[in-house]
Protein backbone atom coordinates (compact mmCIF):
# COMPACT_ATOMS: atom_id res chain seq x y z
CA UNK A 1 0.00 0.00 0.00
CA UNK A 2 1.25 3.21 -1.02
CA UNK A 3 2.02 5.96 2.02
CA UNK A 4 -0.41 8.50 2.30
CA UNK A 5 0.24 12.06 3.78
CA UNK A 6 -2.09 13.70 6.30
CA UNK A 7 -4.35 16.41 5.73
CA UNK A 8 -2.45 19.90 5.58
CA UNK A 9 -3.03 21.98 8.99
CA UNK A 10 -3.90 18.58 10.86
CA UNK A 11 -1.27 17.50 13.76
CA UNK A 12 0.60 14.99 12.73
CA UNK A 13 -0.23 12.72 15.95
CA UNK A 14 -3.78 13.41 17.88
CA UNK A 15 -3.11 13.10 21.22
CA UNK A 16 -6.40 11.76 21.96
CA UNK A 17 -8.80 9.27 21.05
CA UNK A 18 -10.53 8.68 17.78
CA UNK A 19 -14.46 6.75 18.49
CA UNK A 20 -15.37 5.22 15.44
CA UNK A 21 -18.94 5.09 15.85
CA UNK A 22 -21.80 7.07 16.86
CA UNK A 23 -24.33 4.77 18.39
CA UNK A 24 -25.08 4.11 22.39
CA UNK A 25 -21.60 2.81 23.07
CA UNK A 26 -19.66 5.35 20.90
CA UNK A 27 -21.44 8.51 22.31
CA UNK A 28 -21.13 7.15 26.04
CA UNK A 29 -17.60 6.44 25.57
CA UNK A 30 -16.98 10.13 23.51
CA UNK A 31 -18.76 11.91 26.68
CA UNK A 32 -16.80 9.72 29.48
CA UNK A 33 -13.83 10.59 27.53
CA UNK A 34 -14.45 14.71 27.58
CA UNK A 35 -15.40 14.43 30.75
CA UNK A 36 -11.92 13.03 31.93
CA UNK A 37 -10.03 16.25 29.79
CA UNK A 38 -9.14 13.61 27.50
CA UNK A 39 -9.80 15.22 23.63
CA UNK A 40 -12.14 13.00 21.23
CA UNK A 41 -12.54 12.98 17.90
CA UNK A 42 -15.76 10.73 16.79
CA UNK A 43 -16.55 9.31 13.00
CA UNK A 44 -19.92 8.10 12.08
CA UNK A 45 -20.00 6.84 8.24
CA UNK A 46 -23.98 7.48 7.99
CA UNK A 47 -24.92 11.27 7.52
CA UNK A 48 -27.17 11.10 11.03
CA UNK A 49 -27.37 9.38 14.00
CA UNK A 50 -28.87 6.18 15.23
CA UNK A 51 -29.04 5.88 11.53
CA UNK A 52 -29.99 1.73 12.43
CA UNK A 53 -32.26 2.23 14.59
CA UNK A 54 -34.34 4.38 11.61
CA UNK A 55 -34.04 1.17 9.59
CA UNK A 56 -35.63 -1.05 11.39
CA UNK A 57 -39.01 -2.12 11.66
CA UNK A 58 -41.77 -0.14 13.26
CA UNK A 59 -42.57 -2.58 16.16
CA UNK A 60 -39.75 -2.57 17.37
CA UNK A 61 -38.99 -1.28 21.41
CA UNK A 62 -36.53 -1.90 23.37
CA UNK A 63 -36.42 -4.62 25.64
CA UNK A 64 -34.49 -2.74 28.29
CA UNK A 65 -36.45 -0.59 30.82
CA UNK A 66 -36.35 3.10 30.72
CA UNK A 67 -34.47 3.83 33.69
CA UNK A 68 -32.18 1.23 32.94
CA UNK A 69 -31.48 2.50 29.46
CA UNK A 70 -30.87 6.06 29.44
CA UNK A 71 -27.26 7.30 29.00
CA UNK A 72 -25.48 9.96 31.37
CA UNK A 73 -27.13 12.95 32.20
CA UNK A 74 -30.14 12.73 30.00
CA UNK A 75 -33.47 11.21 30.67
CA UNK A 76 -36.14 10.31 28.68
CA UNK A 77 -38.92 12.47 28.58
CA UNK A 78 -41.76 12.04 31.13
CA UNK A 79 -44.75 9.79 29.90
CA UNK A 80 -42.12 7.69 28.14
CA UNK A 81 -43.60 4.08 28.42
CA UNK A 82 -41.36 1.42 30.58
CA UNK A 83 -39.59 -0.29 26.94
CA UNK A 84 -39.26 2.79 24.86
CA UNK A 85 -40.21 2.83 20.40
CA UNK A 86 -37.30 2.99 18.48
CA UNK A 87 -38.04 6.54 17.76
CA UNK A 88 -37.68 7.29 21.23
CA UNK A 89 -34.83 5.72 21.42
CA UNK A 90 -33.59 7.94 18.06
CA UNK A 91 -34.85 11.05 20.11
CA UNK A 92 -32.51 10.09 23.04
CA UNK A 93 -29.59 9.64 21.05
CA UNK A 94 -29.78 13.04 19.66
CA UNK A 95 -30.93 14.65 22.48
CA UNK A 96 -27.48 13.15 24.26
CA UNK A 97 -25.05 14.14 21.20
CA UNK A 98 -26.50 18.22 21.67
CA UNK A 99 -26.39 18.18 25.16
CA UNK A 100 -23.08 17.04 25.67
CA UNK A 101 -21.70 19.10 22.45
CA UNK A 102 -20.16 15.90 21.16
CA UNK A 103 -17.46 16.28 18.61
CA UNK A 104 -19.72 13.96 15.55
CA UNK A 105 -18.09 14.05 12.63
CA UNK A 106 -20.66 12.24 9.66
CA UNK A 107 -20.20 10.60 6.21
CA UNK A 108 -16.59 9.24 7.44
CA UNK A 109 -15.83 5.91 6.97
CA UNK A 110 -13.26 3.81 8.35
CA UNK A 111 -11.42 1.56 6.05
CA UNK A 112 -8.45 0.01 8.46
CA UNK A 113 -6.34 0.51 11.41
CA UNK A 114 -2.68 0.10 11.50
CA UNK A 115 -0.67 0.09 14.68
CA UNK A 116 2.93 2.13 14.27
CA UNK A 117 4.41 2.07 18.13
CA UNK A 118 3.60 4.45 19.53
CA UNK A 119 0.17 5.83 17.56
CA UNK A 120 -2.56 4.45 15.61
CA UNK A 121 -3.04 5.52 11.70
CA UNK A 122 -6.84 5.29 11.08
CA UNK A 123 -6.94 5.12 6.84
CA UNK A 124 -10.88 6.83 6.42
CA UNK A 125 -12.87 7.90 3.04
CA UNK A 126 -11.21 11.48 4.47
CA UNK A 127 -7.67 10.88 4.39
CA UNK A 128 -5.92 9.40 7.16
CA UNK A 129 -5.47 10.11 10.72
CA UNK A 130 -2.64 9.43 13.61
CA UNK A 131 -3.83 8.67 17.47
CA UNK A 132 -2.79 7.99 20.43
CA UNK A 133 -5.68 5.83 20.98
CA UNK A 134 -8.26 4.30 19.22
CA UNK A 135 -11.50 3.01 20.46
CA UNK A 136 -13.73 1.01 18.20
CA UNK A 137 -17.73 1.39 18.97
CA UNK A 138 -19.46 0.18 15.69
CA UNK A 139 -21.11 -2.48 17.29
CA UNK A 140 -22.23 -6.24 17.12
CA UNK A 141 -25.20 -5.88 15.12
CA UNK A 142 -23.48 -4.20 12.32
CA UNK A 143 -24.58 -6.28 9.62
CA UNK A 144 -27.16 -9.12 9.27
CA UNK A 145 -26.40 -12.32 8.62
CA UNK A 146 -28.52 -14.93 6.70
CA UNK A 147 -27.12 -18.43 6.31
CA UNK A 148 -26.39 -19.94 2.59
CA UNK A 149 -29.30 -22.67 2.70
CA UNK A 150 -29.43 -24.78 -0.18
CA UNK A 151 -31.99 -23.75 -2.90
CA UNK A 152 -32.97 -20.88 -1.19
CA UNK A 153 -32.29 -18.83 -4.20
CA UNK A 154 -35.17 -20.94 -5.78
CA UNK A 155 -37.47 -19.91 -3.23
CA UNK A 156 -40.85 -19.10 -4.68
CA UNK A 157 -41.52 -17.49 -0.76
CA UNK A 158 -40.16 -14.03 0.62
CA UNK A 159 -36.89 -14.16 3.12
CA UNK A 160 -36.20 -11.27 5.07
CA UNK A 161 -33.67 -11.03 8.14
CA UNK A 162 -35.49 -10.07 11.23
CA UNK A 163 -33.88 -6.85 11.19
CA UNK A 164 -35.89 -5.88 8.21
CA UNK A 165 -39.31 -7.19 10.10
CA UNK A 166 -41.59 -4.36 8.58
CA UNK A 167 -45.08 -4.60 10.44
CA UNK A 168 -46.97 -7.20 11.67
CA UNK A 169 -49.89 -6.04 9.58
CA UNK A 170 -47.68 -7.12 6.62
CA UNK A 171 -48.12 -11.02 7.78
CA UNK A 172 -51.67 -11.18 7.70
CA UNK A 173 -52.70 -14.22 6.13
CA UNK A 174 -49.51 -15.68 5.75
CA UNK A 175 -47.70 -18.89 6.43
CA UNK A 176 -44.46 -17.22 8.66
CA UNK A 177 -41.46 -19.94 9.28
CA UNK A 178 -38.84 -17.60 12.24
CA UNK A 179 -35.64 -19.46 11.68
CA UNK A 180 -33.77 -19.34 15.22
CA UNK A 181 -35.01 -19.45 18.62
CA UNK A 182 -32.81 -16.24 20.39
CA UNK A 183 -33.98 -12.67 20.98
CA UNK A 184 -34.38 -11.67 17.43
CA UNK A 185 -36.47 -14.96 17.10
CA UNK A 186 -38.90 -14.31 19.76
CA UNK A 187 -38.97 -10.36 19.36
CA UNK A 188 -40.83 -11.30 15.65
CA UNK A 189 -43.18 -13.88 17.33
CA UNK A 190 -44.24 -11.39 20.25
CA UNK A 191 -45.15 -9.06 17.52
CA UNK A 192 -46.72 -11.72 15.06
CA UNK A 193 -48.76 -13.46 18.37
CA UNK A 194 -50.97 -10.21 17.97
CA UNK A 195 -51.52 -10.32 13.88
CA UNK A 196 -54.01 -12.38 11.87
CA UNK A 197 -50.97 -14.51 10.66
CA UNK A 198 -51.79 -18.08 9.08
CA UNK A 199 -49.87 -20.85 10.51
CA UNK A 200 -46.53 -20.12 12.05
CA UNK A 201 -43.34 -22.00 12.98
CA UNK A 202 -40.44 -21.75 14.60
CA UNK A 203 -36.99 -23.77 13.64
CA UNK A 204 -35.15 -23.95 16.87
CA UNK A 205 -31.47 -25.63 16.80
CA UNK A 206 -31.18 -24.53 20.95
CA UNK A 207 -33.51 -23.32 22.92
CA UNK A 208 -33.67 -20.16 24.68
CA UNK A 209 -32.79 -18.80 28.11
CA UNK A 210 -36.19 -16.75 28.11
CA UNK A 211 -37.78 -14.64 30.58
CA UNK A 212 -40.95 -12.79 30.42
CA UNK A 213 -40.89 -9.39 30.10
CA UNK A 214 -42.86 -8.67 32.86
CA UNK A 215 -44.76 -10.71 35.88
CA UNK A 216 -47.41 -9.13 36.67
CA UNK A 217 -47.07 -4.81 36.40
CA UNK A 218 -43.09 -5.80 36.94
CA UNK A 219 -40.56 -5.05 34.36
CA UNK A 220 -38.18 -8.27 34.86
CA UNK A 221 -35.05 -6.17 33.18
CA UNK A 222 -35.10 -4.11 36.49
CA UNK A 223 -33.57 -7.18 38.24
CA UNK A 224 -30.90 -7.11 36.11
CA UNK A 225 -28.32 -5.01 37.56
CA UNK A 226 -28.50 -7.30 40.71
CA UNK A 227 -28.20 -10.29 38.26
CA UNK A 228 -24.89 -8.98 36.71
CA UNK A 229 -23.77 -9.08 40.18
CA UNK A 230 -24.23 -12.70 40.77
CA UNK A 231 -21.58 -15.00 39.88
CA UNK A 232 -22.42 -16.75 36.49
CA UNK A 233 -23.86 -20.11 37.96
CA UNK A 234 -25.71 -18.40 40.26
CA UNK A 235 -27.09 -15.94 37.95
CA UNK A 236 -27.75 -19.49 35.61
CA UNK A 237 -29.60 -20.74 37.89
CA UNK A 238 -31.92 -18.05 38.99
CA UNK A 239 -33.06 -17.46 35.04
CA UNK A 240 -33.68 -21.52 34.38
CA UNK A 241 -35.64 -20.91 38.00
CA UNK A 242 -37.72 -17.98 36.75
CA UNK A 243 -38.26 -19.86 32.80
CA UNK A 244 -39.72 -23.04 34.43
CA UNK A 245 -41.57 -21.85 37.33
CA UNK A 246 -42.97 -19.00 34.71
CA UNK A 247 -43.36 -20.82 31.29
CA UNK A 248 -42.88 -24.66 32.91
CA UNK A 249 -41.67 -27.35 31.02
CA UNK A 250 -41.58 -25.69 27.39
CA UNK A 251 -39.14 -29.01 25.92
CA UNK A 252 -42.99 -30.78 25.70
CA UNK A 253 -44.02 -28.00 23.04
CA UNK A 254 -41.18 -28.82 21.05
CA UNK A 255 -38.02 -26.57 22.38
CA UNK A 256 -34.98 -28.08 22.77
CA UNK A 257 -33.75 -27.63 26.24
CA UNK A 258 -30.75 -24.18 26.22
CA UNK A 259 -26.96 -25.76 26.01
CA UNK A 260 -26.09 -23.39 28.88
CA UNK A 261 -27.33 -20.61 31.31
CA UNK A 262 -28.42 -17.37 29.68
CA UNK A 263 -25.61 -15.58 31.57
CA UNK A 264 -22.94 -18.65 30.25
CA UNK A 265 -24.36 -18.22 26.87
CA UNK A 266 -23.53 -14.28 26.60
CA UNK A 267 -19.80 -14.61 27.61
CA UNK A 268 -19.48 -17.77 25.89
CA UNK A 269 -21.35 -17.40 22.44
CA UNK A 270 -22.65 -13.71 22.77
CA UNK A 271 -26.17 -14.77 22.55
CA UNK A 272 -28.39 -12.31 24.43
CA UNK A 273 -31.39 -13.65 26.46
CA UNK A 274 -34.71 -13.86 24.76
CA UNK A 275 -38.00 -12.17 26.60
CA UNK A 276 -41.44 -13.43 25.89
CA UNK A 277 -44.20 -10.92 25.58
CA UNK A 278 -46.94 -13.16 23.62
CA UNK A 279 -44.75 -15.65 21.77
CA UNK A 280 -44.73 -18.66 24.70
CA UNK A 281 -49.15 -18.48 24.29
CA UNK A 282 -48.91 -18.32 20.59
CA UNK A 283 -46.78 -21.57 21.07
CA UNK A 284 -48.90 -23.31 23.42
CA UNK A 285 -52.13 -22.91 21.57
CA UNK A 286 -51.10 -24.06 18.44
CA UNK A 287 -50.36 -21.07 16.34
CA UNK A 288 -46.92 -21.43 16.52
CA UNK A 289 -45.18 -25.13 15.29
CA UNK A 290 -41.57 -25.94 16.96
CA UNK A 291 -39.83 -27.75 14.10
CA UNK A 292 -36.08 -28.62 13.66
CA UNK A 293 -33.75 -27.02 11.64
CA UNK A 294 -33.57 -25.78 8.00
CA UNK A 295 -31.92 -28.75 6.02
CA UNK A 296 -32.86 -26.69 2.48
CA UNK A 297 -35.44 -25.19 0.38
CA UNK A 298 -37.49 -25.64 -2.69
CA UNK A 299 -39.62 -23.46 -5.17
CA UNK A 300 -42.49 -24.05 -2.99
CA UNK A 301 -41.23 -24.77 0.51
CA UNK A 302 -38.64 -25.79 2.80
CA UNK A 303 -37.31 -29.26 3.72
CA UNK A 304 -36.54 -29.78 7.58
CA UNK A 305 -33.92 -31.78 9.39
CA UNK A 306 -36.45 -34.22 10.12
CA UNK A 307 -37.75 -34.43 6.29
CA UNK A 308 -40.62 -33.23 7.00
CA UNK A 309 -41.83 -30.33 4.20
CA UNK A 310 -43.19 -27.16 5.16
CA UNK A 311 -44.63 -24.67 2.94
CA UNK A 312 -44.23 -20.67 4.59
CA UNK A 313 -44.83 -17.89 2.46
CA UNK A 314 -42.52 -15.81 4.19
CA UNK A 315 -39.46 -17.03 5.91
CA UNK A 316 -37.90 -14.49 8.85
CA UNK A 317 -34.35 -15.43 9.51
CA UNK A 318 -33.25 -14.24 13.09
CA UNK A 319 -29.97 -15.87 12.66
CA UNK A 320 -27.89 -13.11 14.25
CA UNK A 321 -25.88 -10.56 13.33
CA UNK A 322 -21.59 -10.07 12.21
CA UNK A 323 -19.82 -7.27 13.52
CA UNK A 324 -18.40 -6.53 10.24
CA UNK A 325 -14.87 -5.92 11.57
CA UNK A 326 -12.43 -8.30 9.49
CA UNK A 327 -11.63 -5.88 6.53
CA UNK A 328 -11.17 -3.45 9.61
CA UNK A 329 -9.03 -5.19 11.80
CA UNK A 330 -8.55 -8.25 10.59
CA UNK A 331 -4.76 -7.95 9.80
CA UNK A 332 -4.17 -7.32 13.78
CA UNK A 333 -5.31 -10.79 15.19
CA UNK A 334 -7.69 -8.84 17.58
CA UNK A 335 -10.56 -10.98 16.41
CA UNK A 336 -12.19 -14.41 17.04
CA UNK A 337 -13.61 -17.02 14.51
CA UNK A 338 -17.19 -14.69 14.47
CA UNK A 339 -15.34 -11.17 14.33
CA UNK A 340 -15.83 -10.17 17.65
CA UNK A 341 -13.05 -8.72 19.40
CA UNK A 342 -11.26 -11.10 21.96
CA UNK A 343 -11.15 -8.19 24.65
CA UNK A 344 -13.79 -5.55 24.91
CA UNK A 345 -14.23 -2.46 27.89
CA UNK A 346 -11.39 -1.50 29.56
CA UNK A 347 -9.25 -4.49 29.36
CA UNK A 348 -6.89 -4.61 26.03
CA UNK A 349 -4.21 -5.91 24.74
CA UNK A 350 -0.49 -5.19 26.24
CA UNK A 351 0.86 -5.67 22.32
CA UNK A 352 -1.43 -3.32 20.92
CA UNK A 353 -1.49 -0.66 23.58
CA UNK A 354 -4.34 2.28 22.68
CA UNK A 355 -6.75 0.04 21.24
CA UNK A 356 -10.25 -0.36 23.06
CA UNK A 357 -13.28 -1.94 22.20
CA UNK A 358 -17.24 -0.93 23.55
CA UNK A 359 -20.66 -2.36 23.29
CA UNK A 360 -19.03 -5.61 21.19
CA UNK A 361 -20.98 -8.05 23.50
CA UNK A 362 -24.44 -8.47 25.05
CA UNK A 363 -24.81 -7.94 29.06
CA UNK A 364 -27.21 -8.77 31.25
CA UNK A 365 -27.94 -5.15 31.67
CA UNK A 366 -28.59 -4.13 28.34
CA UNK A 367 -27.01 -2.37 25.95
CA UNK A 368 -27.27 1.06 27.28
CA UNK A 369 -26.66 -0.11 30.29
CA UNK A 370 -23.08 -1.33 28.74
CA UNK A 371 -22.57 1.53 27.09
CA UNK A 372 -22.54 3.78 30.84
CA UNK A 373 -20.72 1.21 32.18
CA UNK A 374 -17.53 0.42 29.65
CA UNK A 375 -17.19 4.08 28.22
CA UNK A 376 -16.43 4.86 31.85
CA UNK A 377 -14.07 2.32 32.50
CA UNK A 378 -11.66 3.21 29.50
CA UNK A 379 -12.38 6.58 29.92
CA UNK A 380 -10.23 6.11 33.10
CA UNK A 381 -7.76 3.83 31.95
CA UNK A 382 -6.93 6.32 28.85
CA UNK A 383 -7.07 9.49 31.34
CA UNK A 384 -4.78 7.36 33.75
CA UNK A 385 -2.55 6.60 31.57
CA UNK A 386 -1.91 10.17 30.11
CA UNK A 387 -1.25 11.60 33.87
Amino acid sequence: MAAETLPAGRPGTFEGAIVIGAGAAGLAVAQALAAAGVATQVLERENRLAEPWHRRHENLHLNTHRDLSALPGVAYPAGTPAFPHRTTVIGHLNHFAEAHRLPVEFGIAVKDVSFNGDHWTVRTSAGPRRARHVVVATGRDRQPFIPAWKGMEDFAGRIVHSADFGAAKDYEDKKVLVVGAGNSGFDALNHLSGAKTGQMWLAARNGPSLLPKRIGQIAVHRFSPFMARLPVRLADWAMALTQRLVFGDLSKFGLPRAPLGGASRLGSDYTAIASDDGAVDAIRAGRVIVVPQVRKFTRDGVILDDGQTITPDVVIAATGYRTGLEPMLGQLGVLDGKGVPLFNGADSDPKLPGLWFTGMRPSIRGCFANARIQGAAIARKIAGQRR
